[in-house]
C-alpha cells in the first residue's frame, strides 16, 4: 500500500476517535436500557461501529 499523507493519517485518527466514542456510547445505552429489544439493537449498533473502527485501524498497519 502507498504511504499515507499526514492529512490522511489525521483524518483516519479523527475517525478512529469518533468510532471509539460511538462504540462506548452505544454500549452504555445498551446497558442502561430496560427494554431487551432496545438493548439488543444498541449492542448491534455498537458492534457495527467496532467493525468500522477495526477497518480504519487496519489501514494503519
Amino acid at each position: 500500500m502507498a504511504q499515507l499523507s499526514e492529512k490522511e493519517l489525521s483524518c483516519i485518527n479523527e475517525s478512529l476517535c469518533e468510532e471509539e466514542l460511538l462504540v462506548k456510547k452505544y454500549q452504555m445505552l445498551a446497558k442502561q436500557s430496560q427494554d431487551n429489544e432496545v438493548s439488543a439493537k444498541m449492542e448491534e449498533v455498537a458492534q457495527r461501529h467496532q467493525k468500522h473502527f477495526n477497518q480504519l485501524y487496519s489501514l494503519l498497519g
